[in-house]
């Protein structure tokens, strides 16, 4: 089978057939950009996703009251997954409270419908057996059966949020696998993508000649990759 080419800017499912997490977290190091990868409490539902898309930022608030009456806390929520399009990304800054659940089976089926690339969240997740059946991509800071109604809600769409301490901002280009999440800022993305590319190269060949028996020492001193 001939190698995939990697020498244009590749796409959003080049990038998901291509890239890992590990790769894009050592370009930003070595940019001078290191705090982009979430911490290891964000995790995937299920372990074989890849996400590749762009954010769309949400920040909640956590409440302490039921909501009154003919008030509807889910709608920005509503709104945020109506409008998604294709290869986009909800990111839900919860505070990494695990008092809120932001998403679960209903949400995953509508923004699958549109095409959106997986969602994200420093929150809980519920549904899962729902979300996993369907396939779409959820990384989230943990599980739990709560509704996040009387517990939190959503104060604005598409503003700059932390999530599990990592700036976002909509736009930024989203990578998470089995290792992690890692955001790439819109500032960086081309070079970033361009680096990821040679240094995939790179790993590969690394790769060969260790598998060939090369020692690591003189493979390291000769692509400078570990």
């Amino acid at each position: 089978m001939a190698e995939t080419r990697i020498d244009a800017y590749p796409s959003l499912r080049d990038m998901r057939e291509l890239f890992f997490s590990a790769l894009l977290s050592d370009v930003l190091d070595d940019l001078g950009y290191v705090n982009q990868a979430l911490p290891h409490t964000i995790r995937p539902l299920d372990e074989g996703s890849v996400m590749v898309g762009r954010a769309r930022t949400a920040l909640y608030l956590e409440v302490y009251e039921r909501p009154h009456p003919g008030e509807n806390p889910y709608e920005l929520e509503i709104t945020l997954v109506d409008s998604l399009k294709r290869d986009e990304i909800p990111v839900f800054a919860c505070g990494m409270s695990g008092r809120i659940a932001p998403w679960g089976g209903l949400l995953s089926t509508a923004a699958n419908f549109r095409g959106s690339a997986g969602a994200l969240m420093d929150g809980c997740v519920r549904d899962t057996r729902e979300i996993r059946a369907i396939g779409y991509p959820v990384f989230h800071g943990g599980i739990a059966p709560i509704d996040s109604k009387g517990r939190g809600k959503i104060v604005a769409l598409d503003v700059g949020i932390e999530c599990a301490g990592v700036k976002v901002a909509s736009g930024d280009l989203i990578f998470g696998d089995v290792d992690g999440v890692v955001v790439v800022p819109r500032a960086v993305e081309a070079d970033v993508i361009r680096r990821a590319s040679e240094r995939l190269k790179g790993e590969r060949n690394t790769l060969a000649e260790l598998a060939a028996g090369e020692t690591l020492a003189n493979v390291f001193a000769k692509f400078g990759i570990l």
